[in-house]
């Protein structure tokens, strides 16, 4: 395990490229296995996730072809196996579920371990299981692997959970299926969009990605084709957020606007504002002398709740919280969706923000708190993403524990923020 020694206090300022999407990226890797042809996907973030994706992938027979300076992959999928991720591989990643509606809809089965992925909480696969079985497939849910079999035919599916990778890999399973599929209450974040263009691009006919009704009309075949990630607004976020707290002005490069339309609302609460250059694809945040939270009407206490998108996205819930560590008023966060995603605030506290946990889904946040250094442990991606915030505006030396868990989403997080000025290394 490596880890992180932050000297903070220096602005965090200049230019930054942002990755690629993670959250779009993983079932577009899965998604490559529906045809039997070339499928390249690009703007691909160097993660340790989509490593572990690709790996999965080789695993099930698919060939793989990485080009990492050109943040690219190309995935041959003519030969494939129904049961090949180890189960010591699929608990390093969540989204190694993913391949379930893939392999089904191309073999009529599927054998996979069950998940693992970050602890923030339980993650059901209910929604996962009557999707297939509305589709026609037999489903079993043993200890030591989740098995899915049978020919797919078309249905009307109604989602007891707007889950983002539920809708997915029905999505993915539809495809294929005899007949027209709709999806009502689908989830509708960007990288949802992202996916199904890919789809379309390879032959599915697909209408509604984006809203939660998506429609399907299923195809016999699919064939290759060259795919682009969207950006991702969860690292741009975070990448802000830096900025924000350690007076430092910043250009985010290779964004697109659409999904900074959601986090606008919340980030101004806080007196954090940009400008995009649709143009370039940049981004543009100038310091303010001041960060002061915007009360409601009344003069009553904000609230920053998460939820299915274009609800506020809960990946930016934890760094936000260390925003607010640092802006003048009193904030209360609701996290609705994972009930373990606040408890890394007690390192917060630690460090001296003043935060009182009301119940695992809510804390209440007074700032602006001088923080101190000390030695910390990331828990999870964001979690991770967040002490690293709070390291770089703290007095004194942090030392970050298991910091390979912010590999799995954010790229080489000690060489991009050392380009921006922080005192940042790892050991």
């Amino acid at each position: 395990m490596s880890k992180l020694i932050i000297e903070g206090g220096k602005p965090v300022s200049g230019t930054h490229r942002v990755s690629g999407n993670k959250n779009a990226a993983l079932p577009m890797i899965a998604a490559a296995l529906l045809a039997d042809e070339p499928v390249t996907v690009t703007n691909l973030p160097d993660i340790e996730d989509v490593a572990s994706m690709l790996e999965a992938a080789e695993s099930f027979g698919a060939e793989v072809v990485r080009d990492r300076k050109g943040a690219a992959v190309t995935i041959t999928a003519r030969r494939l196996k129904s049961a090949a991720v180890t189960a010591e591989l699929a608990a390093k990643i969540r989204a190694s579920f993913l391949f379930a509606g893939p392999l089904l809809a191309r073999l009529g089965r599927a054998s996979l371990p069950p998940p693992g992925g970050d602890a923030i909480g339980h993650r059901r696969l209910d929604t996962h299981f009557d999707g297939f079985r509305a589709l026609g497939a037999k489903a079993v849910a043993g200890k030591a692997s989740l098995r899915f079999a049978g020919a797919l035919k078309g249905a009307r599916i109604l989602l007891d959970e707007a889950s983002v990778t539920a809708t997915e890999n029905i999505l993915m399973a539809a495809v294929l299926a005899k007949g027209r599929t709709e999806i009502y209450n689908a989830a509708c974040e960007p990288h949802i969009v992202d996916l199904a263009a890919m789809l379309v691009k390879m032959g599915a006919k697909i209408e509604g990605a984006g809203t939660n009704r998506i429609c399907v009309e299923g195809v016999e075949k699919l064939g290759g084709c060259t795919a682009r990630v969207g950006c991702d607004y969860i690292e741009a976020g975070s990448y802000l957020v830096a900025a924000a707290v350690t007076g430092g002005e910043l250009t985010l490069a290779n964004v697109e606007p659409e999904p900074f339309e959601v986090l606008e609302g919340a980030f101004a609460r806080f007196g954090v504002t940009w400008t995009i250059d649709r143009a370039k694809g940049e981004l543009h945040y100038v310091p303010k002398k001041r960060l002061r939270m915007k009360y409601d009407l009344g003069d009553a206490i904000p609230s920053v709740s998460d939820g299915t998108w274009p609800a506020f996205p809960s990946d930016l819930l934890s760094v936000l919280v260390v925003l607010a560590t640092q802006t003048r008023g009193t904030c209360l966060f609701f996290e609705k969706m994972f009930e373990s995603r606040l408890y890394f605030v007690d390192h917060l506290r630690q460090m001296g923000a003043k935060i009182v946990q009301c119940d695992p889904h809510r804390v209440v946040v007074t700032g602006p708190s001088p923080l101190r250094g000390g030695t910390v442990g990331a828990n999870d991606i964001r979690a991770g993403i967040a002490l690293v915030i709070a390291s770089l505006v703290a007095k004194g030396t942090t030392t970050i524990l298991n910091a390979d868990a912010i590999d799995r989403g954010y790229e080489s997080v000690e060489r991009a923020f050392s380009s921006l000025g922080a005192s940042i290394i790892r050991r």
